[in-house]
C-alpha cells in the first residue's frame, strides 16, 4: 500500500507487484494525522491482517 497527501487529504492506495496503483476508499485517514503518525495509525486499522513474516506497518522510502 502507499499513501499520498493530495489537496490537504490522505490517500491511500493498494499496489500491485506491477506497479498499478488502486485507491482505497474503505480506509480514511483523518486529514488533521501528521505524516509522522502515519504508521501508527495505519498499524492500528491493519492490524488483523499482521502475520510473522508482516507483524506490523513501517514506512518505506523511495
Amino acid at each position: 500500500m502507499s499513501v499520498e497527501r493530495k489537496d490537504n487529504e490522505w490517500l491511500l492506495f493498494n499496489v500491485a507487484v506491477s506497479g498499478i496503483r488502486c485507491r482505497c476508499y474503505d480506509v480514511v485517514i483523518p486529514s488533521e494525522l501528521k505524516h509522522n503518525e502515519l504508521a501508527v495509525y495505519l498499524d492500528d486499522i491493519f492490524h488483523e491482517q499482521a502475520c510473522d513474516n508482516h507483524p506490523s506497518v513501517r514506512v518505506l522510502t523511495k
